[in-house]
């Protein structure tokens, strides 16, 4: 099995999370020049802010990067072509079917890597010609599944012949082997960077992530289908009482609505949307992105080894 870094071309196996509002060309530069495929996330922007995104991103990194299209988006037609336009070379796409893009994504030689929470999705997008699946379970920040890393990527792994990428839960060495051991060739991190140096998210969600513990985040929108794991705060639960008594999508979106925003840029800890994974209990510092990454590297190998040690 090829590793996911011989198959990019980065120093680690790792991908950086293209999270909305957070991944920005900056962002995604640091996380490159630090080993990992760095993600632009086109889904808080327009078709003008991606281009410039991208562009910024090539200034400040000669290392591979991708963008993350929410298929979902408004613009998410004019996004497929300016990752051709701007000569983008990975493209991981969410929230749908990147099925009619495909043909013109590897006319122009680009990997597409759609993120999945069930196997029978990978089956359906291996045959229109995706280059690898990124299985991401319920544990992780942002929009979810149901079903949990450890049972997900297995079953993908069985259920498709390309690459699985593991997501979802994955802040340490031991979880990182553990994805190894699943059958993954590599994993996808998003909640442990956004306690990062280079994390672009105001210190009032840094400080939240620092002080929350293992149980401390809550999904929103479960019922209504349309599930986001987020840190607790007043606007979460809030939402979730309001969910559980009956109020309809409309009475619900005035929570929400500029919530992430609120969160990533005016600091707004009691009403923003703090996306978390459930790993934020195991974030303690604000560190370089290099030493995140580096030591999520390292100490995954050397559990690997130790495990290695034990047959």
């Amino acid at each position: 099995m090829k590793l996911l870094n011989e198959i990019l071309g980065t120093k680690y196996p790792i991908i950086q999370g293209g999270m909305a509002n957070i991944a920005t060309g900056e962002f995604a530069a640091a996380c490159s020049n630090a080993g990992a495929l760095g993600l632009i996330g086109a889904g808080g922007m327009n078709a003008e802010t991606l281009r410039e995104n991208i562009r910024r991103c090539k200034e400040l990194t000669d290392k591979p990067f991708g963008v993350n299209i929410m298929l979902m988006h408004p613009q998410a037609d004019e996004f497929a072509k300016i990752v051709v336009e701007e000569g983008i070379k990975v493209v991981t796409t969410g929230a749908g079917n990147p099925g009619k893009y495909i043909p013109m994504w590897k006319e122009a030689g680009i990997k597409v890597i759609p993120v999945v929470a069930a196997a029978v999705l990978a089956k359906h997008l291996v045959p229109l010609g995706v280059d690898a699946v990124i299985a991401e379970g319920t544990e992780s920040g942002g929009h979810v599944g149901e079903m949990t890393t450890m049972a997900l990527v297995p079953q993908v792994v069985d259920a498709v012949d390309v690459p699985v990428i593991a997501a979802g839960g994955i802040a340490d060495g031991r979880q990182l082997a553990a994805a190894f051991a699943l059958g993954a060739c590599g994993v996808q991190v998003g909640t442990c960077l956004l306690v990062s140096e280079e994390c672009p998210i105001h210190e009032n969600y840094k400080a939240a992530l620092l002080r929350a513990k293992d149980s401390d985040t809550i999904v929103t929108g479960r019922i209504g289908g349309t599930p986001v794991r987020v840190l607790k705060n007043r606007m979460s639960r809030e939402y979730v009482r309001q969910e559980k008594a009956g109020a309809d999508k409309i009475e619900l979106e005035k929570y929400t609505l500029g919530s992430l925003r609120r969160a990533v840029f005016e600091g707004d800890t009691a009403t923003g949307s703090l996306m978390a994974g459930q790993v934020a209990g195991m974030l303690h510092e604000v560190r370089p992105v290099a030493d995140i990454l580096d030591e999520l590297w390292e100490s995954g190998r050397q559990r690997m080894h130790s495990l290695s040690e034990l047959c």
